[in-house]
C-alpha cells in the first residue's frame, strides 16, 4: 500500500517507523518546517524528519499547504491510497482529504469521542481519567469529528503524568495504525460515526490553564499537576513571586490548614486545598532552580501562616 505520512512530534514516530517495519511503501514524509528551540534559538529538525531521514525516506517541510500548487501537485502525482495523518499540526485542507481513495487516516491519542482537539493527553490526565486509549479515524473537514475505524484503551496509572502516558499511547496507535490499514485492505474494517452527543474536548493549552485555586479539591490539583507537563505546567504564587508546583500528591496526615496556607510537619510541606492538604514534593521559584520541598523549607525560613496564592 502507498502511502504519504504526514506528522511532526514525538508521537508521530512510533507510528512512522512501524509502518515502514511492516512492509508499507511511505513514498513521502510531510512535516513541520525547522524552528528555532532552546535558549540558543538554534534551528531544530522535527522529531520526524530526523527519523525519516534515518529511515532514507524523502521528507518535504511546507510552511503552508492549503493554497500550496506545487505541493498539491506533487501529492497528486504520487497518488497514494491512504495518507496517514498523525500530529502533523496542521488543518488538512478539502483538496488532501478527497485525494487518496481511502483517505485520511488519523492516530488521535483518546478514545473518541471524548477528548477531541488538541491536547487529550494532558487533558485526559489534568482531569482525572482512569482510563484513554487511542483511536484510527478518517479524517474530515470537522475537529476529529471523522468516523472511527478501531480504537484500543489502556489504564492511566496513578502516577502517570502526561510525558509517561504520552510514549504508551504512541505506541499503541503505531500498532492500531497497522492493524487500521491492514484491516481496511481485508475488508475487516468498516468506519462507524461517532455519537456527536458524547462528545468532549482538549482544546490546546494556554498558559493560563496552568493558574490553580486553592478552592479546588486535592485532588483536582494534584491532577493537573500530572497532566499540565511539561507546559504550561502548574503555578500560584509566593511572596509576590510565581512558584510553580513541579511535583505534587494527596496529602497523607497532612496538618489542618486553611485554603492556601502552607504548613510544614516533619519536614515536610503542604498547602491547604478543599477537602484536606496537598503534599509539595518539588517547586520552583521564579528565576531559579527546581528544588525539594525540604530546599524550600529550609531556604525560605517560613513563617506563620504564610500562603500561597
Amino acid at each position: 500500500m502507498k502511502l504519504v505520512f504526514c506528522g511532526t512530534p514525538p508521537f508521530a514516530v512510533p507510528s512512522l517507523k512501524h509502518l515502514v517495519a511492516s512492509g508499507f511503501e511511505v513514498q513521502l514524509v510531510v512535516t513541520q518546517p525547522d524552528r528555532p528551540q532552546g535558549r540558543g534559538m538554534e534551528m531544530t529538525a522535527p522529531p520526524v524528519k530526523l527519523t525519516a531521514e534515518k529511515l532514507g525516506l524523502p521528507v518535504l517541510q511546507p510552511e503552508k499547504i492549503k493554497n500550496n500548487e506545487q505541493f498539491q501537485e506533487t501529492l497528486t502525482k504520487l497518488s497514494p491510497e491512504a495518507i496517514i495523518v498523525v500530529g502533523y499540526g496542521r488543518i488538512i485542507p478539502p483538496w488532501m482529504l478527497a485525494l487518496a481513495p481511502r483517505g485520511n487516516i488519523n492516530v488521535h491519542a483518546s478514545l473518541l469521542p471524548k477528548y477531541r482537539g488538541a491536547a487529550p493527553i494532558q487533558w485526559a490526565v489534568a482531569n482525572g481519567e482512569n482510563v484513554t486509549g487511542v483511536t484510527t479515524m478518517l479524517l474530515n473537514q470537522g475537529l476529529d469529528t471523522g468516523d472511527i475505524l478501531l480504537q484500543r484503551q489502556t489504564g492511566i496509572l496513578a502516577d502517570d503524568t502526561s510525558i509517561t502516558l504520552a510514549p504508551r499511547l504512541a505506541q499503541i496507535g503505531a500498532d492500531l495504525l497497522v492493524e487500521t490499514l491492514l484491516g481496511l485492505k481485508a475488508g475487516r474494517v468498516r468506519p462507524l460515526p461517532q455519537d456527536d452527543s458524547r462528545a468532549t474536548l482538549a482544546p490546546i493549552l494556554k498558559k493560563e490553564d496552568g493558574e490553580i485555586s486553592f478552592a479546588w479539591t486535592v485532588a483536582e490539583i494534584s491532577n493537573r499537576v500530572r497532566g499540565f507537563q511539561p507546559w504550561p505546567g502548574v503555578y500560584t504564587s509566593f511572596r509576590g513571586k510565581n512558584l510553580k508546583i513541579i511535583r505534587a500528591r494527596p496529602g497523607q496526615d497532612a496538618p489542618k490548614l486553611s485554603l492556601g496556607e502552607l504548613g510544614v510537619a516533619q519536614e515536610r510541606l503542604f498547602v491547604g486545598c478543599s477537602g484536606g492538604g496537598l503534599e509539595l514534593l518539588e517547586v520552583q521559584p521564579e528565576g531559579k532552580k527546581v528544588i525539594s520541598a525540604r530546599e524550600f523549607i529550609s531556604g525560605y525560613r517560613l513563617g506563620a501562616q504564610e500562603r500561597l496564592g
